[in-house]
């Protein structure tokens, strides 16, 4: 079964948006730590950067969990009537 396969459920769309998102998320925070500040308009760890890192961690877990959830979905084999 392929990704073009008319058989490929919406699930494992979710799950491929959801990595991809995640993904983005994660090397922006590595990029620039500064957005997590702007977009609350707070400095929650107080310039500690120990935020950052907690969500640099917890986005690749996450992007790692559906990516393999996403391989999963993917080559599930489909049910037969």
């Amino acid at each position: 079964m392929s990704w073009s396969d008319p058989q490929v459920r919406r699930r494992f769309w979710v799950e491929v948006g959801l990595a991809a998102l995640t993904a983005a998320l994660a090397l922006l925070t590595l990029v620039s730590r500064e957005w997590v500040e702007w977009l609350t308009g707070t400095d929650p760890d107080g310039g500690s950067g120990a935020l950052e890192w907690v969500l640099v961690g917890t986005l690749a877990a996450v992007c790692a969990v559906s990516a393999v959830a996403a391989r999963s979905e993917l080559h599930r084999r489909p049910v037969t009537g």
